[in-house]
Formats: C-alpha cells, structure tokens, sequence
C-alpha cells in the first residue's frame, strides 16, 4: 500500500476540513491579483510598445511562457514532501505583491529607455519584465496539487477543486476591472489593490501554519480503492490532449474577441466581461469534474467517453456562439449572449483535470507529471494564440478559423470516444464525429452570412443590407458600406468622399487648416483610414512632405478601389508607414513636424488613451518644430479638450478638432477664403465660382468662423479659442496613462 504525508487534522475531521476550506478560499483569493495584473499589466506594455498585432502577440506570448516556466519549477519543488504547503504559498503571495507595488514603475522605466525597439528586443524584454511574477503565479496550482493528493488520493479533485476556486476569483477581478476598478482607480489603484490582496493571502497562509500543531504530518495509508485514476490514460496520450485543449480553448477565445470586440465597437470593457464569461465557465467545468473524478464505482473507460463527449459538445457550441451572439444582438443587449461563451467554457474546463486524474498517480510525483500536463496546456494555449491570432486570421475569416476549429475539436473528441468502444461501435462512433464535421461545414455559410452587419447595426439591421467591402485581418475587420461609409472595428470611421460642397463628413475641418496655419510644410497624420483627410491635407498648397502613420494595413487594400482618394498611393509627397503611432513617434525621435494631425477614433474605445494622455501630448510636443502645432479629433469629450489645454497655451477648437500650439492661434478668414478657391484635388478645383452651389458652399463653411465672436453659447458653435474652453471644461478629468481616460466608464 502506498503512503502518503498529510495534516494531522485529516480531511474528513472538522478541523481539517475547515483547514482545507481556508486553503480553498485563499486560492480564490489569489485568482483575483493575478487577472488585474494581467490585465493593467498588458494595457502598460502595449502603451509602451504599441497595440499593434506584433507586440500584442508578443506581450501574451511573454505571461504564457513565464507561466509554463513556473508550472515546470513547481512541479519539481512539489517532490518534497515535507516541504510546507501554507508557508510556500504565502511566501509566493507575498513575492508576487511586492513586484506588484512597484512593476509599473518599473516598466514606465524600461519603457523610457527601450520603447521603439525592435520586435526582438520587444519579445525578450517583455518576458524579462513579467518573467518573476509569472513563474510565480505558474507555480502555485502544481505544488498546491501535490498537496491536496497527499490529503485526498485523488488527483482529478484536487486539480478540479484548485482550479475552480482560482479561475472562479479570476472570472470576479475581471468583473470587478469592468464594472469598477480600472475606471475608479487607473492602472496604479488596480495594482495597489491587487497588492494588497496577495499581502493578505500571503500573511493568512502564514497564520494559518502557525496555527497548526508541529506534530503536523504524519503518515497514513492511501486508500485501498481509489476512484478510477491513476495511469489509465497514457501519459505521452495525456501531453497531446492538454496540448490541444489549450490550442483549441485559447484559440475559440482569440474568435470570440474579435467578435464581442466588434459589436461592442472595441469598448475597453468588452475584453474583461468576456472573459469573465470564459473564466466562470472554466471553472465551473473544473467543478463539475471533481465530482466526476471522486465517483469510485465509474470505470476507466466511461471516464474516456465523457472527456470525448465533453470535447465534441464544447466544439459544436463553441462553433456556434459567433453566429448566435450575431442573431441574439439584433434583440438583446450583447451581455445576454456571454451564457452561451460560459455553457463552451465549462465543457472545455472539464477537460484539463479529467486529464490530469485519467494520467497522473496519486503518488509523490503529482505535482511534477500535472506540471507537466499544465505546461503542455499552456503551450497549446501560446500555439493557439500566435497561429490563430497572428497567422491564420490573415488568411481565413472568422467563419473559415470557426470551421477549422470544429473539424479539429470533433476529430480530437470522436478520436477519444471511439477508442473506448469495439468494433462496429467504434467505427460509427467516428462515422458520427465526421457527420457532425460535414455537417458544419456545409452549414457554415449560412450560420456566418451577414454576422458583421448584424453585430454591427443590431436592431437596425435590415434584412438584405451587405457590406460593400469586408477586410478580415489579424490587424482588425474594416467593413465599407454601399454608400462609401468606413466601419473599423464594428463603428464608424469615415467616408470616401472629399467634396466640401456636399459635406457629409465634416471634411471643412481638413480644408479648414488653411486657416489657421500659414505654412504646414511637414505634416504627420496618425490614422489614414478611407484616406479622404490624407487627400486635402497633401493636396494643400503650403504642405511639402505627408507622413501617414497606420496601424491597419487593410486601408491600403480598399483605397485603390475609389477614385476621390486612390492618387494618395501614388503621391510623391506622401510616405505611409504601418506601425502603431505612439509607438513610431517613439522610434524616430528626431523627426520634426510642423502639423501633427490626428482624425482620433471615439475616446471611450479601448487603447484611445494612448492619442490622448498627458504623457502622449508631451511625446507629441517634442516633435514639433518651433510654433508647430497639434490638430486632433477630441470626440466631443470636455476630458480631452482639458487634458490638451493643460499642456499647450494656446488652443482653438473646430468643431470636435482642437488645435494645440506653444503660439497664439488666429483665424484668417480671408485667407481661408483665398485658399479654398484655389485649392485643388487631383488637379480638379474643389470649388467651381461658376457654380451657385459652390459659391454658396464656401460661404457656407467660412460662416463656421464668425461663432467665434459669440462665446456665449461656446459648447454650441463651430470654433472657440482656449479661454472660454479652459472655463467651460474645469471640473473635468485631465486625461493620463493611469487614469486611462473615459475607456472604462461604466456603460
């Protein structure tokens, strides 16, 4: 009989379950820092390093591997058997809350010395700036693991238990990030608070083992029939199938997002409440197979029939939860959908300790071999991440990446199944598994016809209505409708049109430069889009040089296919460069401007903070030449038009534009009048004077400037200098990296 080290105060005593249930209840607790640091941690480096495709990837891959290093050293201190659980872990709580307190001074740090590297300098940089407190967090489950199958015997419990009470803490810092934290108290309060929760398991842990007797362990017999376990599943059979549930949950994940990412519009908040969703349901999977791994009376091969159930129900649903949520949106509000990514979730959750309990002994080597599995997890995870996201959504679409994932989720569960029969059995068993496949391929054009049109009208969607033009990308989806209106990332982005007679667009604010510039002669412009700003901005006299900065190289794609701004890619005085802005103003600080312009997104979306924080504009004003200027899109928020006066002297609004310099700032009507009716696009004089319209058009517009001797009702009229803005915007919020803006107010 084998034998094992345990507490005194066994499990089925009051004392020792109580002493379990306190241990239960601080691996809850710890779930919660580790999903806000993830979370504030992430939003850091991508403001130093850019939101682009490339450091995003590179960033996740960097917390996926800090944490597979620390499952694999776990596991190995797990061989120790006398060494003490609660002291351990409440040493590593206390490790993991003092780099907290002080990892965002750290990367702003690293930040000031190393932002605009290389992308290989970003890989190894980012995994060096986490690597201690994800090898950390990495190590807890597998040692922990070790522990609880000295008490219980069972592994398939002790790494269900552990894994629900600590996914279901994560899944309640994600909501407590999007209902509360992030916008109550910014990236510093979050990390202050998620400090304070490792302080406080970690000194409860240690109270805890003070609090038990010295006489701690003693040794006992295992039980002489442990529930079905042990070494009935291969352990080489066992690294392949945690390798590919991690593939295929990470990458159903990286689907969801890109669809609750755009019919949220990319609200900073849709990524946290997703997964809150995704994490409740693993750990409800992760409950459900405890109870599955203690019934002693199931056999081996049930067991082997419900993981493969489980993986074919998870792919199926899993499958359907984009065209579903497309079709639930047109009548609820999108939360109502988030069950269905729950329902998903928990059947793949159940997986990973069914696994473990299927491959792993109940002997002193636990926690090693479930390290092992938990790398292999994390591994298919990373893989799934980089080839879905990075890879794949280059190439196929959301409805191609969903149909791949479900052939491979079926071909996996129908493979598990069938082993466990004979015969004819066996073989109807996978005959049903590529039924099922088939069966979702042929109806995947019909589940996936028109799902961005849903997602993106909702209610107003009307029957019928396709979108022109529909890029999918690892850098994002831009949809074009029939009428030239640009949607990138589920909301409005502009309109190919270039006209100031029929004005659609506000494009006056373009023309409108020439007002109050009188020699832009550089110009940088963050965003491109449909190109219609690039097309007036370079088309203007005084301007010799355009530097485009674009994060999505999609534009690019649909620009040639529309004549008002297809010249721009042929234009000798225009240089594009794809690249995150914040991040190419980081890398070329030498570069001098004397207009920055910035058709800025809507400042609730997530990472808009990054074009429009304190630490930006100071980033911006360095690459001004002298009396240069800012011209940006405030998006009608009183918080963005402080923050940019609290910063430069002198500002002018236009409209929802404020134009921001270290000089006074003056409007010229008249030579405004001047430029406009010699201005030309392409060639082709934007104002025929022949033309009554057209004459009526450019009175029009310079009428816009006349607001500005009527400050009385300042909000209401097209231009207003900085003083009455300073008055009128006072009691708002200036705007930083920390604080992170308007992103995560409560909606």
């Amino acid at each position: 009989m084998a034998a094992s080290a345990v507490l005194t105060e066994r499990p089925g005593t009051r004392a020792g379950l109580g002493k379990m249930a306190w241990i239960y209840g601080l691996f809850f607790v710890s779930g919660c820092p580790a999903l806000i640091y993830q979370i504030v941690w992430q939003r850091a480096l991508f403001a130093i390093y850019g939101i682009n495709i490339q450091s995003v990837t590179i960033v996740v891959a960097a917390f996926m591997l800090g944490l597979g290093i620390g499952s694999v050293i776990g596991g190995r201190v797990s061989r120790i058997e006398r060494l003490r659980a609660l002291p351990v872990f409440g040493c590593i709580e206390l490790c993991i809350g003092a780099y907290g307190l002080v990892s965002l001074g750290v990367f702003r740090l690293a930040g000031a010395y190393t932002a605009g590297a290389s992308l290989g300098a970003v890989a190894v940089l980012a995994f060096l700036l986490v690597l201690i407190p994800t090898v950390l967090m990495g190590g807890t489950l597998p040692f922990l693991v070790a522990h609880f199958v000295r008490v219980s015997g069972n592994v398939g419990s002790a790494v269900g238990m552990l894994y629900f009470v600590n996914t279901l803490g994560s899944a309640f810092a994600c909501m407590l990030c999007a209902r509360f934290l992030m916008n109550s108290m910014g990236e510093s309060g979050s990390v202050a608070v998620a400090a304070a929760l490792n302080g406080t398991v970690g000194l409860t842990a240690f109270l805890l083992a003070v609090g038990t007797p010295q006489r701690e362990l003693e040794t006992i017999e295992a039980p002489e029939e442990p529930a079905a376990g042990g070494k009935l599943l291969a352990f080489p059979v066992a690294i392949l199938l945690a390798a590919l549930c991690g593939f295929i949950s990470l990458s159903y994940e990286i689907v969801w997002y890109r669809a609750y990412s755009f019919v949220t519009a990319t609200r900073a908040s849709s990524f946290a409440l997703l997964l809150a969703a995704y994490l409740e349901g693993i750990a409800m999977g992760s409950l459900v197979s405890k109870a599955i791994c203690l019934r002693r009376t199931m056999k081996a091969e049930s067991q082997l029939r419900i993981v493969g159930g489980l993986a074919i129900g998870a792919n199926v649903l899993g499958f359907l939860v984009v065209p579903l949520m497309a079709r639930m949106v047109q009548h609820v509000h999108y939360v109502m959908s988030l069950p269905l990514v729950a329902v998903s979730a928990a059947l793949l959750g159940a997986l990973f300790p069914l696994t473990t309990h299927l491959a792993v002994a109940p002997d002193g080597l636990a926690g090693s071999r479930t390290s092992l599995l938990y790398l292999a997890n994390i591994i298919g995870s990373t893989v799934g991440t980089a080839l879905v996201g990075f890879v794949l959504m280059d190439y196929w679409s959301i409805r191609g990446i969903s149909v791949f994932l479900l052939v491979l989720g079926l071909a996996l569960g129908g493979a598990i199944y069938g082993s466990t029969l004979r015969g004819t059995r066996r073989y109807a068993a996978w005959g049903g598994a590529f039924a099922a496949a088939l069966a979702g391929i042929l109806s995947a054009g019909p589940l996936f016809d028109r799902t961005y049109e849903r997602m993106l009208f909702k209610s107003d969607y009307a029957a019928g209505y396709r979108f022109a033009h529909l890029l999918e990308s690892k850098s994002g989806v831009v949809a074009v409708g029939p009428d030239g209106s640009v949607f990138g990332g589920g909301i409005y982005d502009g309109r190919f049109h270039t006209s100031l007679v029929n004005d659609t667009n506000a494009l006056f604010r373009a023309y409108a430069i020439s007002a109050f510039h009188p020699a832009p002669k550089e110009v940088l412009m963050v965003g491109l889009a449909s190109g219609s700003w690039a097309q007036v901005i370079v088309n203007n006299p005084a301007v010799e040089h355009l530097t485009v900065v674009e994060i999505n190289p999609d534009y690019l794609k649909l620009i040639p296919q529309y004549p008002e701004v297809a010249s721009i890619l042929h234009n000798p005085k225009i240089t594009i460069e794809i690249d995150d802005g914040r991040r190419w103003l980081f890398r070329h600080q030498e570069r001098r401007f004397d207009l920055v312009v910035m058709n800025t997104t809507f400042n609730w979306r997530a990472h808009t903070t990054n074009l429009l924080s304190v630490e930006f504009l100071q980033l911006v004003r360095k690459h001004l030449r002298d009396g240069g200027m800012l011209y940006y899109n405030t998006t009608g928020s009183e918080d963005v038009l402080l923050t940019g006066l609290s910063q430069f002297p002198y500002a002018l609004r236009i409209l929802n534009f404020l134009a921001l310099s270290d000089r006074p700032i003056q409007i010229d009507k008249e030579a405004w009048r001047r430029a406009l009716v010699s201005y030309r696009l392409d060639g082709m004089p934007v104002l025929d004077m022949t033309r009554p319209q057209d004459r009526a058009g450019l009175e029009e517009v310079l009428a816009t400037a006349d607001s500005l001797n009527a400050p009385a009702d300042a909000a209401s009229a097209s231009m207003e200098y900085g003083p009455t803005i300073r008055e009128r915007c006072r009691n708002h919020r200036i705007i930083t990296d920390d604080n992170m803006g308007t992103e995560w107010y409560v909606n």
